[in-house]
């Protein structure tokens, strides 16, 4: 995710990591450093060199606080600054009344269908009961579109294919909304924003009566973003926005900080082409790894949505006794894959960026995950429990199986006993240790 912008501030810190000592000359090369980033992300220029004179001016004018090093004060000075430049405080939408609806607008090719469908995977696996209705009339493609990304996040769907009154098709199903704690209604767009679609948004807006109004915005668009989400804002008063497509865009920084300076909040943003591909926008974390200094709330939720609470205690068990087999890792692996690509979990973690860890190293191991996938599913359910029982003729055999190489198959042996290994060391830890331990390992810094 935005990797020229990310990979650019990280090159202006490493600067500042390898400098004998914080003078004059290294600030003015981290400011300038930080313009260069930010501008190649399409940043408009006003607002970066507003944002760098907020930090040259804390910079020079306050003092470092003790326990602190001038190094690490200058880090963190350059952190809460894009924070507060991106929104500052996490939105979080209102969802108290039952049902709760949830009304998407924006112009054609913004993403909302797809953005209707993972947002009702979110709140579906989040434990809501939820539904989706269908009031585009004018894409002709909408109505098959929804109906199969909301079998896809396993909830309801709601539509009348060939209809041309989008309000008739909302009215057509108010009886069965009150079964559902959020219903998602996906409007239609236009080429622009024309009076006809403005007065449709409001006709529906005054029959729906939403809870939260979501403008969804292309990151393709960038600067332009601030015009749009402001001109969107006085038509129908809209109450946040969704940013699609932030994986796969140069000018996603501009959408990003043109919308937060808008005066309507980022709440979720779109970082790939699953339909789980969908992230609340939380300005601490996603600055956080934009730095390389991880996103542990964000790493939880993924953690969270992948593992079901009662496999998180039993594997906790097995760590404090001691005790790990094939299985373990198995389930593990399933529910890491979860969890989204390698290299975008690893993000979210601490220190990790600091690791430098080469892009072709993480894509072999997502390959090997794959394939250790046919390797466990050609197991014995004795193999699998008792590992140590696996001789070169088994290996032979369940490399034939599996499709894979004698050497894939000794390949995944020897990461199970590193695993169990490491399960061995943990072994009767104090579980508040071993946090600890793991902060630690988060905290390693400049």
């Amino acid at each position: 995710m935005l990797d020229k912008l990310s990979s650019g501030l990280k090159n202006a810190f490493d600067k500042v990591k390898n400098s004998l000592f914080v003078d004059d000359t290294v600030i003015n090369e981290l400011i300038k450093d930080l313009q260069k980033a930010l501008l190649s992300s399409d940043v408009n220029v006003k607002l970066v060199f507003e944002l760098t004179k907020n930090i040259k001016n804390r910079i020079k004018n306050e003092k470092t606080p003790s326990g602190l090093s001038k190094k690490d004060h200058l880090v963190k000075i350059v952190y809460d600054e894009l924070v507060k430049f991106l929104g500052e405080e996490q939105r979080t939408l209102n969802l108290d009344k039952k049902p709760s609806f949830i009304m998407l607008v924006g112009l054609f090719g913004s993403g909302k269908t797809t953005t209707a469908g993972k947002l009702a995977k979110y709140y579906k696996t989040r434990g809501y009961k939820v539904a989706t209705v269908q009031t585009d009339t004018w894409r002709p493609a909408a109505y098959e579109q929804l109906k199969t990304l909301s079998e896809q996040a396993n909830v309801d769907f709601y539509g009348i294919k060939g209809e041309k009154d989008a309000l008739k098709i909302f009215e057509s199903f108010k009886d069965k909304y009150d079964n559902y704690d959020i219903v998602i209604v996906d409007t239609a767009g236009r080429d622009a924003l024309s009076t006809e679609l403005i007065d449709e948004i409001k006709l529906l807006k005054e029959k729906i009566n939403p809870s939260e109004v979501l403008l969804v915005i292309n990151a393709d668009i960038g600067q332009s973003a601030e015009k749009q989400a402001k001109t969107f804002h006085e038509a129908a008063n809209i109450t946040g926005i969704i940013i699609t497509k932030l994986d796969g865009t140069a000018k996603a920084g501009g959408a990003l900080t043109a919308c937060a300076v808008s005066g309507a909040k980022v709440v979720f943003i779109g970082t790939g082409e699953k339909i789980s591909d969908l992230e609340s926008f939380d300005p601490e974390g996603f600055v956080g790894r934009l730095l390389g200094l991880g996103d542990l709330k964000g790493l939880l939720e993924k953690v969270e949505e992948a593992f079901k609470e009662e496999d998180v205690v039993d594997i906790q068990k097995k760590f404090m006794k001691g005790d790990f087999n094939l299985i373990d890792l198995y389930e593990q692996m399933k529910a890491m894959r979860k969890m989204g690509p390698l290299s975008k979990v690893l993000e979210l973690i601490p220190g990790f960026s600091k690791l430098n860890l080469p892009k072709e190293a993480l894509q072999s191991q997502e390959k090997n995950i794959e394939k250790w996938k046919y390797i466990l599913d050609s197991m014995t359910k004795k193999e699998l429990e008792n590992p140590e029982i696996i001789s070169s003729s088994r290996i032979e055999r369940i490399s034939k199986g599996s499709g894979t190489e004698y050497s894939d198959v000794k390949a995944l042996l020897k990461q199970y006993k590193q695993s169990k290994k490491m399960v061995k060391m943990l072994k009767g830890q104090n579980p508040k240790k071993l946090q600890r331990m793991m902060g630690n390992i988060g905290n390693l810094g400049m």
